[in-house]
């Protein structure tokens, strides 16, 4: 029977994981100076990267929306596990055995969270797909991927398999792995009849869909046989893993190319997707049924780094109506992106799956080199409604046409637009001007900005949440984080002295090592004046000095010591990138700022030894004059040796 996992064996796993790593998983990081990473949230919705990983210290924090913890908690929240799983992930993850109390030996098979069961069954459904594109009875499907262009280790490399005819293959060999109906009935790969569960696929080849870390949580199935009565295209329902609103076929491969490249492909379907990476677009993935949406922008944004600083999104689509009506919808959605948006589109219909078989690599990389920015692909849809040949249909296209320029975001760009707009309705580039103006201001104003655009969905991202870490500047807390200290007045940041004491307790955090030896004992026996930071340091010196050549530990006891409310403002200090770019600058910040704390808490006690001074008589106490004059030089050779020092 399973107990409760060891208290050292959690902080094992801890300790020995990386962070960053995990971390990588599911957001672009970069470096944010020395030690430090930054990315987009995974957390919530932002333009400008805000979270930031300290793998030296184990946590992550971010600035914007206040998330902050380890990477247990990383875990726990991105894959909506409990503690227990995501410590098991993280332990199988990197090969250590974990103990358990009251003799238990960890969870069996029964007693696994339903995520990890249902990853279970699809890694398994898909070993068995694949083994079965190697068989006799796959022969239909290998030829219909090798008459489109894909040889064997092209569907090696994306997993692709076959579902055999028949009723029950999948269910059999899920069966015979310890899978009990009840869990198979929530995986989406069977279908319930009179008689019981059977296979949804069957007959078909099988494409793996894959989360953002590379498990597989569905599949999409193309029929190849003219009995099946079943739709073209048959993807998994609906589960608890699969949200197809949420999914992108091929990210998990695409990933790091559209990190490293700065650019999202945006195509049809599986083939499509594979034809593109073999002809050297390997920025491609493919939505799974349904069109690219808010959830697809997050997670291409995460990916790109959306922070106003380049990247491209680049649709394709069949030049048909619905290809067009599928690029306006993406045009509607063009707002969230600071990235540039462009469209693809083959004049002759042909998607990249056939434009690959029947001209080859080149013509896959031209068609993408050829991309369109996607609000000229908006304008020249707009109006091709209208009949241009006469006065009213140019002034209907006009009415329509200006909405569509006046949310062009860039200003430099809109004017420009403006008067190529003149030119294609042959109309006065004043006139065209006005018009786009007033679609601006009507936008402004909260109405819509073109037709069929969402109320609001225009400019709502434009500017940082009062709060952010954008408004706030580098390591003020930011609005959630504020309210998560209700006990405790938030240090002005503009106080140099609540500046300097915040800066000393991000050293001690981040480079507790310096705090060996006599130092520790001067940092003990500082005075904070500011109350949040001095119960973080009253935390750090409950804490003691014997984890502080340990950051993960040492970081991890302050925060179990401060008091609950002040834990995200330990996470940030804990964090926020140190102002230097090399380990030796690193070193002599972290001994400058050190050294004027204890400066400070010199200056603080010569005063108070000066009043003392001013208030004695030296005729009627000569030896507590001569004393304290004593101590006053003490404390100022004191002074100068750590200004000698610094």
């Amino acid at each position: 029977m399973a107990g409760l996992i060891k208290r050292e064996d959690i902080d094992e796993v801890r300790q020995r994981t990386d962070i960053k790593e995990v971390v990588d998983g599911y957001v672009t990081l970069k470096g944010a100076g020395l030690g430090t990473y930054k990315g987009l949230c995974p957390f919530h919705d932002e333009r400008s990267p805000s979270f930031t990983v300290r793998p030296q210290v184990g946590r992550y924090h971010c600035f914007g929306c206040g998330e902050d913890g380890d990477v247990i908690a990383f875990v726990q929240k991105q894959d909506h596990t409990s503690f227990h799983e995501a410590v098991e992930k993280l332990a199988a993850r990197i090969g250590y055995e974990l103990r358990y109390e009251d003799g238990g030996t960890g969870p069996n098979r029964e007693e696994v969270g339903k995520r990890q069961r249902l990853l279970d069954a699809h890694k398994i459904a898909d070993e068995f797909f694949r083994a079965q594109l190697l068989t006799s009875g796959a022969a239909e499907g290998r030829n219909f991927l090798f008459g489109r262009g894909f040889d064997r280790a092209a569907s090696e490399q994306f997993g692709v398999g076959y579902a055999p005819q028949g009723w029950d293959a999948l269910l059999k060999h899920l069966r015979g792995r310890g899978f009990t109906d009840q869990e198979l009935k929530l995986t989406g790969m069977f279908s319930e009849g009179n008689r019981g569960i059977y296979d949804r696929f069957r007959g078909r080849l099988i494409w793996p869909i894959r989360d953002i870390a590379g498990d597989t949580i569905g599949f999409g199935a193309r029929k190849l046989y003219e009995d099946d009565q079943g739709p073209k295209y048959l993807n998994t329902p609906e589960t608890t893993l699969y949200k197809k609103s949420q999914v992108l076929y091929g990210i998990d491969l695409a990933k790091r190319s559209i990190a490293k490249d700065r650019q999202l492909v945006v195509v049809e379907g599986y083939t499509d997707v594979m034809a593109c990476h073999l002809a050297g677009i390997p920025t491609a993935v493919a939505t799974c049924g349904t069109a690219f949406g808010t959830e697809h922008i997050k997670i291409a944004r995460r990916l790109l780094s959306d922070d106003g600083t380049g990247g491209e999104v680049i649709f394709t689509f069949d030049g048909d109506a619905a290809g067009q009506k599928a690029a306006l919808r993406a045009f509607e959605e063009d707002q969230r992106f600071t990235a540039q948006t462009y469209v693809a589109v083959e004049p002759t219909g042909a998607d990249p799956c056939d434009l690959r078989q029947s001209r080859g690599d080149a013509a896959v990389r031209d068609l993408i080199a050829t991309r369109r920015p996607l609000f000229e692909f908006a304008i020249k849809a707009t109006l091709r409604r209208h009949n241009l040949d006469t006065v009213e249909g140019r002034v209907a296209a006009l009415r329509e046409s200006a909405p569509v320029v006046a949310q062009i975001r860039d200003a430099g760009i809109r004017p420009a637009y403006a008067r190529e707009l003149a030119g294609w309705l042959g109309m006065s580039v004043e006139d065209v001007s006005r018009a786009v103006g007033v679609a601006m201001k009507r936008a402004a104003a909260g109405g819509p900005a073109a037709p069929g655009t969402p109320a609001g969905a225009p400019g709502q991202m434009a500017s940082p949440p009062a709060g952010s870490a954008q408004a706030g500047g580098p390591g003020v807390a930011a609005g959630p984080t504020s309210g998560a200290v209700p006990s405790y007045q938030r240090p002005d940041p503009r106080d140099p002295v609540a500046s300097m004491e915040r800066q000393a307790l991000e050293v001690a955090l981040q480079e507790s090592a310096l705090l060996g030896g006599g130092i520790w004992e001067r940092f003990a026996a500082a005075r904070f004046v500011t109350p949040a930071f001095q119960a973080v340091h009253d935390a750090m010196r409950a804490s003691g000095p014997g984890l502080i050549g340990e950051p993960l530990r040492w970081v991890e006891q302050v925060m179990h010591e401060v008091p609950e409310p002040l834990r995200p403002l330990v996470s940030e200090l804990a964090v926020v990138p140190l102002p230097a770019s090399t380990a030796e600058a690193v070193q002599k910040y972290c001994k400058d700022i050190l050294s004027r704390l204890f400066e400070l808490q010199i200056t603080r006690v010569k005063a108070d030894k000066m009043g003392q001074l001013q208030r004695l008589d030296p005729a009627a106490n000569p030896e507590d004059f001569q004393r304290l004059n004593r101590e006053l030089m003490m404390l100022e050779m004191e002074r100068r040796a750590l200004r000698s020092d610094a």
